[in-house]
């Protein structure tokens, strides 16, 4: 990989917060089991959630599930299946709050966990951003490393797409 092909994106800051592993992987286009069934769950449940609202927002490298425009503020939305990767669904909507910040749009955020039927609103403070702009650093330092970064048996594995490759 060459190093203009290199950027974050808010996919990688999402699983940045899971699994390190994870960033390098998709980074390096080591495509996740297609067929795994939370892969299949999470795509459904976003493809099929919220029927009224706009879908796929796309900016930069960067692809909102859900977007709206209430009360003159434009609303983007992050769709997940479950609250328990919370932290990292901020952070990837704080990471599509700050892409928008840049290009002088102003934006709220809002996950989204239908099955739970809850939603959370998620704003770009500073303290937000600093965080964030750590973690950009620390994403790109991972896809810079010639390997990825040795598997680490953590809970999220067992539902994992990748836990074939990483345990096999």
């Amino acid at each position: 990989m060459e190093e203009h092909d290199l950027y974050v994106s808010g996919t990688l800051v999402w699983y940045y917060y899971i699994c390190p592993r994870e960033v390098w992987l998709i980074s390096h286009q080591i495509t996740p089991d297609q067929d795994d069934s939370n892969v299949s769950l999470g795509r459904f449940i976003q493809d099929y959630s919220y029927p009224r609202e706009r879908k796929e927002l796309a900016v930069g490298h960067s692809k909102m599930d859900v977007f709206k425009v209430g009360n003159g503020e434009l609303i983007i939305g992050e769709v997940k299946k479950t609250s328990k990767y919370r932290q990292s669904a901020r952070m990837q909507l704080a990471f599509y709050l700050d892409e928008l910040k840049q290009r002088g749009v102003k934006a709220i955020g809002e996950l989204r966990f239908p099955r739970e039927k809850q939603r959370e609103e998620v704003i770009l403070d500073e303290e937000t951003e600093k965080e964030l702009d750590r973690t950009k650093r620390e994403i790109l330092r991972i896809l810079y490393l010639p390997h990825p970064p040795i598997p680490v048996k953590i809970k999220f594995c067992k539902n994992c797409a990748y836990a074939e490759f990483c345990w096999s």
